[in-house]
Parts: structure tokens; C-alpha cells; sequence
């Protein structure tokens, strides 16, 4: 995909100078092409903030903040962003206070808040950007802004992540992705198919390979029942274990799968987490979706396609590859 444009334009010696180690690391040209970029952040989280960090540090273009919810003590336990003192962030917005503290890590890169309800953007507001990055949304919200990314005649980025207390979930759509692979030291270019968050979430799991990861299924039987109940994302709690139970039941008797597949226990740890997030949960996520960005802007370095899983209770990191529907 290579966002950010091209990289004609010349680091300043500034620039040089400030990110002279990950120059070392990644090459001119991806800092160019890092630094010509635009990034959206939908819902600002425990997880999100710690993307938001990473490549504000690495030096992106600009990134804009789209939160209007009311910071309250909840968001104390994982946010970082945030400071502890209700006389700073009391009557005001996540965006706008993550956006006051962000700025003082790098005042290279320009930080702004995006006003408005991420379920009502539109395509021509996402022109303005590379990459989108989507939290704390249903799963309706996040099918309608990755739709629209694809229809329009740029190529945008979308990635969606959730953490739930020790387990996370980010879904990555490049789209057509050209990069750049070293292989035996000799860079090969390659180019990746990605499906659309509909199709990743639309396959028969009968298809899938039986060593799909639990978390994937559950994650498809929670978003189902927030839509269904008409709960806003992350709003379940334990009190709907019994419904959700029964969801998992049909869904399982549906797609021919054994509900052993979704274990009671697995779904009972994700809906007492309610929106709870665990900040080193929140670290490794948000530090993995910034790799994931850098990569997708500087078109080096495999990504990721498309899902990838990770759970506190083992210490494991999951990549999955979910495919389209077949076209015949």
C-alpha cells in the first residue's frame, strides 16, 4: 500500500536528527513516507493510547482523535494519556485530553481532535486520511467505516482492535498491499489480497482449520449479541451469560461447529471484563498495531492478515489468516 503518499520530499535536519535510530533501522525512505502520513483514531482506550504513543514517537505525519465521551474514573485504570486529577480532565473530552498530553511527546508531529460520531462518517472525511484506526465500536460502526474505506479511490488502511481485560483482538485490512520482503538478504516485492471485515467475519467456520483460535469464535459470539440486544461495544456483562450462551448454541448449531470450540469459561473472562483493560494487555496490543502501521505506511516487513489474537492466561500471540467467502 506504501501510505503517506510518495516520499519525494526531503527530511529536514531536524527530522534527521531526531529520528536518526529508527532511520538506522527502517531506511530515509520509510521515515519519509512515515512522516507524510495521516492517521485517524476512533475511541480512545487503554490500548489505543499506546498506539497513538508509538507512532506519534516515530514521527507520523499528523494524528487526529475522534472521542467525544466524557472522561470519567473508569478510564483512569488504562489510560495513561489521562492524569489523575479531576481538575484537568473533569468536564472535558478523551480526545481532547489525550490530544493536550500527546503533544508534548513529539512536537514534530502535529495532533489535533477530530468532533463527531465515528458511526456517522462518511467516505469523503475519510479521504483525509491513511490509516484508520477503530476502538470501542460496534461491530455495525466498524463494518460501515471499512466499507467505506474500500470505495474510495485511495488506498486507506483499516484496523480495528479490542482489548478486553487480558485479551485483545485487532483485525487488519490493507486491502492490495504491495512491500517489500527480504529474502536470503534480497528484497522481493509482494503483493497481499486482504478481505473486508464483512468477509473475515462472514466465513462458514466449518471452513476454517480446526486450530483456529477459541478467542475468534468468542469474539464473533459477543459482537453478535451486543447487535442483537442492541448494546453498544464492550456493554455486556456477566448478568447475560445465560443469553449468551444460548447464542453460542444456535451460532454453533449453524456453522456445524462444537461449542467446545467456545468454552463457557473463555466467554465468562470476556464478559466480566466488561470495559475493563489490562495496561500491559493494553502495551503489547497497542505496541504490535504500531509495528502493523509502520509497516503498512513504509511498505516493508510482512504484515499481519488479517487477525491477530492475544491472551494474557498463556502469553501467546496468534496470527490467523481468515479468508473471503468463495466465489463459486
Amino acid at each position: 500500500m506504501g501510505g503517506g503518499g510518495g516520499a519525494e520530499e526531503e527530511l529536514t535536519a531536524q527530522e534527521t536528527a531526531l529520528y536518526d535510530r529508527q532511520i538506522r533501522v527502517w531506511g530515509v525512505d520509510a521515515q519519509k513516507r512515515l512522516s507524510k502520513a495521516h492517521v485517524l483514531v476512533c475511541g480512545m482506550n487503554g490500548t489505543t493510547t499506546e498506539f497513538c504513543k508509538n507512532i506519534v514517537l516515530a514521527g507520523v505525519g499528523s494524528l487526529s482523535l475522534m472521542d467525544d465521551h466524557l472522561v470519567t474514573e473508569d478510564d483512569l485504570n488504562a489510560n495513561f494519556l489521562i492524569p489523575h486529577d479531576e481538575s484537568i480532565y473533569g468536564g472535558r473530552s478523551r480526545a481532547e485530553v489525550c490530544c493536550e498530553s500527546l503533544k508534548d511527546f513529539n512536537p514534530m508531529v502535529r495532533v489535533a481532535v477530530e468532533k463527531g460520531d465515528p458511526s456517522l462518517i462518511d467516505g469523503e472525511f475519510l479521504d483525509k486520511f491513511d490509516i484508520i484506526v477503530v476502538s470501542c465500536a460496534s461491530i455495525k460502526t466498524k463494518l460501515l467505516i471499512n466499507d467505506n474505506c474500500r470505495k474510495r479511490s485511495k488506498h486507506i488502511a483499516f484496523y480495528a482492535i479490542e482489548c478486553k481485560d487480558s485479551c485483545g483482538e485487532i483485525f487488519v485490512d490493507l486491502q492490495n498491499h504491495s512491500y517489500v520482503q527480504k529474502v536470503g538478504g534480497e528484497p522481493k516485492p509482494k503483493e497481499l489480497a486482504y478481505p473486508s471485515l464483512q468477509e473475515a467475519i462472514s466465513v462458514p467456520w466449518k471452513n476454517l482449520p480446526r486450530k483456529t483460535t477459541k478467542l475468534y469464535f468468542a469474539m464473533r459470539v459477543l459482537e453478535n449479541y451486543e447487535s442483537s440486544v442492541g448494546r453498544n461495544a464492550c456493554e455486556a456483562s456477566l448478568c447475560d451469560l445465560p443469553a449468551v450462551l444460548a447464542l453460542r448454541k444456535d451460532m454453533c448449531d449453524k456453522m456445524s461447529l462444537s461449542e467446545s470450540q467456545i468454552p463457557t469459561a473463555l466467554l465468562e473472562r470476556l464478559l466480566a471484563a466488561g470495559k475493563k483493560q489490562h495496561p500491559p494487555v493494553c502495551a503489547i496490543l497497542g505496541g504490535i498495531l504500531g509495528q502493523e502501521v509502520i509497516k503498512s505506511i513504509s511498505g516493508k516487513g510482512d504484515p499481519i492478515k488479517n487477525f491477530f489474537y492475544y491472551d494474557a492466561a498463556d502469553g501467546k500471540g496468534i496470527a490467523e489468516d481468515i479468508p473471503p467467502l468463495s466465489s463459486d
